[in-house]
């Protein structure tokens, strides 16, 4: 059994100024005449953080299953799992995610035995990719703004 060392003075404390991905261990200084390149800022002022990407959106099935929803009004299961050449477990779970962050709605209908989900965009998830969009171009100005 592998025993765990107990946590060394050089890790810092937890911080309220703390961003998410921020790392906990404090960075050693560099020895003069490092051939590593100084870090650069995570975030310079006025220019967007990717930590502060919609984690529920930026996901690639998750984006896809949103863009879909955003040009038409409402797709099928069947329909996004073809369009997306996804499988039904994937699909479902990522689905299921949207659904509990409020983005899209699923209903549930029966064509004589045969189940039949249709999804649609809510109103919340519209805005949600929009606020997604604009952080993605404002990340890509930045980035060729270097």
């Amino acid at each position: 059994m592998r025993s765990w060392r107990p946590v060394s003075e050089d890790c810092s404390p937890p911080s309220a100024l703390r961003l998410p991905g921020d790392t906990v261990a404090r960075s050693r200084p560099q020895a003069a005449g490092s051939r590593l390149p100084a870090r650069r800022s995570q975030e310079v002022a006025g220019t967007p953080r990717a930590e502060r990407l919609d984690r529920v959106i930026h996901e690639r099935l998750r984006l896809a299953i949103v863009s879909a929803l955003a040009v038409n009004d409402a797709l099928t299961f069947k329909e996004l799992k073809n369009l997306l050449r996804a499988t039904d477990g994937n699909l479902s779970v990522h689905a299921r995610k949207l659904e509990d962050a409020g983005y899209v709605t699923g209903t549930k209908t029966f064509e004589g035995r045969i189940p039949r989900t249709t999804y649609r965009l809510t109103v919340t998830g519209r805005r949600a990719l929009d606020r997604y969009l604009d952080h993605m171009e404002a990340v890509i100005r930045a980035a060729r703004s270097d």
